[in-house]
């Protein structure tokens, strides 16, 4: 049986990341990047695709654990007849190759203990050539090896193409494995003290965490997601993951099932907008200037997704020896929706824009006219139908959060030309393309039977993205047909206090067979939509119940089964902690947020 997705806790080096479940196993690990092979994957598979155990002997899930401080350091404790143990699970920031340390330190008593470590590179599939040197255990296939060590050294063997050890730890003791990867040609890489990093890695985190802003009563929710989201960048570039897995599914045993190893534009107005009013510039900054390299080029070509450095070429492939979590196949890596169409996109690049200039970024010298050259293509296709902010694999339609997304490309390019004379523009021209777009939604997007706006052009179906109408200011808060569509979609697509992205009942729009969970950030998204239309106290209880879904170390998955009772989709998802500090910054007053450096 597969520990549940919310048994898995996350640590990381902002450049790739492990889950470690409640039963002390490392089930899944990128190297060296969040995109790159796994060397565990038993999380889509099972022991023989991956993993790495270590666990009081006899033990199956440990009795309680959680992060240090406000860090990513993550704490386990087992307490067993003989004594307790606690386990210290982190990654330091690397200056060259990754390290995966795991300490043991002795609490009270005696407690036999044991490590198992099956390192399978390629996803699983490829088992490499253990030997030892040095001291080490050195395991090589292709053009990976990891190195493995223990300090003091202890008792270790082969067995089942598996590296085990046998040890005990009494109270003030500690056993540190090190875990590290490099290229294969390489010579071997640089010891680290593990113990040294320990400290350094608590440092690192706690002074990141100081300078939140935020000071309310959520502190704790705001600031594990707000690490979350800096553990899901990859430094090197800025550019935000959407998640650190694959194929984790939206429906136990079903098919959808995709790659989030990437990083979408789509995420990037509200991402800015969560690291922004954090006080996290310097971070907002990285993922501005990601975004700005990501696009340059053609406006044609412009895509929804891109990797880590910006690559554009993500193919889609199936990986038919694992067998999905839960038997929740295909596996897949990579992402076919990178080559659809989704017109959202160009509004949500050009307000981020806007947003990191109004936030005192400094301004890049080539942004505005690469936003007055996407704005120039939108102005000619905006009229087209796509795939929408869904990635639906079905037909293409005229999509209402895409048609908006264009009026606020057009909105937020007259509001920069207005506020900044300087600049190059011809305002009445987008003034009239914002015109154009608002009086056509509100023609064939809008139901006035039901008072709502629709999914899209000529249906009846209602979609949890038209609750984003509310922040983007396509209507004033007290128009009724904003208040129309926020209960309507709360009718419809409630589940609980959770939302569901669209209807999957009969012929679902996305071309896929089954159902889903409810989307977490669209119901962060319902809250969001309540407070800007004065109903504070409804979205406050609402934001408490979301509160509630977090696993117990303060992590969201994509998904909800509200059936089930179970997280599910990639893990832990951005976007669902994304929304859980756009909307607790809603809920607060300015009492509640330091002021800025310049405040």
């Amino acid at each position: 049986m597969n520990p549940r997705i919310e048994d898995y806790a996350l640590i990381g080096d902002l450049q790739t990341a492990a889950l470690i479940g409640r039963n002390g196993s490392v089930d899944w690990l990128c190297l060296p990047r969040f995109d790159s092979g796994a060397c565990f994957a038993a999380l889509l598979g099972d022991e023989d695709n991956g993993h790495w155990r270590i666990a009081p002997k006899g033990a199956e899930t440990c009795t309680r654990r959680g992060y240090a401080g406000e860090s990513l350091v993550l704490e386990t404790f087992w307490e067993t007849r003989t004594g307790t143990v606690k386990v210290i699970d982190f990654m330091p920031q690397r200056d060259r190759e990754p390290d995966v340390m795991r300490i043991v330190e002795g609490i009270s008593g005696t407690v036999e203990m044991s490590s198992v470590i099956r390192l399978r590179f390629d996803f699983g599939s490829v088992v490499p050539w253990v030997r030892r040197s040095q001291g080490h255990r050195v395991a090589v296939a292709g053009p990976d090896s990891a190195w493995l060590r223990s300090e003091p050294p202890v008792k270790t063997w082969g067995q089942q193409f598996s590296t085990c050890s046998s040890f005990t730890v009494s109270a003030g003791e500690k056993v540190a494995f090190v875990l590290t990867w490099h290229p294969s040609h390489s010579p071997r890489p640089d010891l680290v003290d593990p113990h040294e990093a320990l400290e350094n890695t608590l440092s690192d985190w706690a002074e990141w965490s100081s300078r939140c802003r935020y000071r309310g009563p959520y502190r704790e929710a705001v600031i594990r997601s707000l690490i979350t989201l800096k553990a899901l960048t990859f430094a090197p570039t800025g550019g935000i993951v959407a998640a650190p897995t694959t194929s984790l599914p939206e429906e136990i045993g079903g098919v959808r099932n995709w790659d989030y190893r990437f990083c979408w534009l789509r995420d990037s107005t509200l991402a800015l907008g969560a690291l922004i009013s954090a006080g996290y510039l310097e971070e907002a900054a990285a993922w501005r200037d990601w975004l700005l390299r990501a696009v340059a080029g053609d406006p044609a070509d412009l895509q929804i997704m891109y990797g880590l450095a910006g690559e554009r070429r993500l193919p889609e492939a199936e990986l038919p020896w694992l067998s999905g979590y839960e038997n929740s196949a295909p596996v897949r890596i990579g992402n076919a929706a990178v080559r659809q169409r989704q017109l959202d996109v160009y509004g949500e690049v050009i307000d981020s824009l806007r947003l990191a200039r109004e936030a005192g970024l400094d301004d890049k010298p080539h942004a505005w006219s690469l936003q007055l050259s996407l704005l120039g293509f939108l102005e000619s296709t905006w009229r087209e139908p796509d795939e929408g902010l869904w990635e639906i694999r079905g037909q293409r339609r005229h999509f209402v959060h895409s048609k908006v997304m264009a009026w606020v490309a057009a909105d937020r390019a007259v509001r920069t030309l207005e506020s900044n004379p300087l600049l190059a523009g011809d305002a009445d021209r987008w003034r009239t393309m914002r015109d154009a777009v608002h009086r056509e939604v509100c023609e064939k997007g809008y139901d006035p039977e039901r008072n709502t706006f629709t999914q899209s052009y000529g249906s009846r179906n209602l979609d949890a993205a038209t609750l984003l109408i509310a922040r983007t200011g396509f209507l004033p808060p007290d128009d009724p047909r904003l208040i129309g569509t926020i209960d309507a979609v709360r009718a419809e697509l409630g589940r609980d206090c959770l939302v569901r992205r669209y209807s999957t009942d009969g012929a679902s729009i996305d071309g896929l067979p089954g159902s889903e969970g409810a989307f977490v950030a669209c119901s962060f998204w319902l809250a969001d939509a309540l407070v800007l239309t004065g109903r504070a106290d409804e979205a406050r209880d609402l934001f408490e119940r979301l509160l509630a879904l977090r696993n117990d170390v303060g992590l969201l998955a994509e998904e909800y089964d509200t059936a089930g009772g179970r997280q599910v989709g990639n893990f832990p998802q951005a976007f669902s902690h994304i929304g859980l500090v756009s909307t607790a910054m809603a809920l607060a007053g300015e009492d509640t947020m330091e002021p800025d450096a310049a405040g």
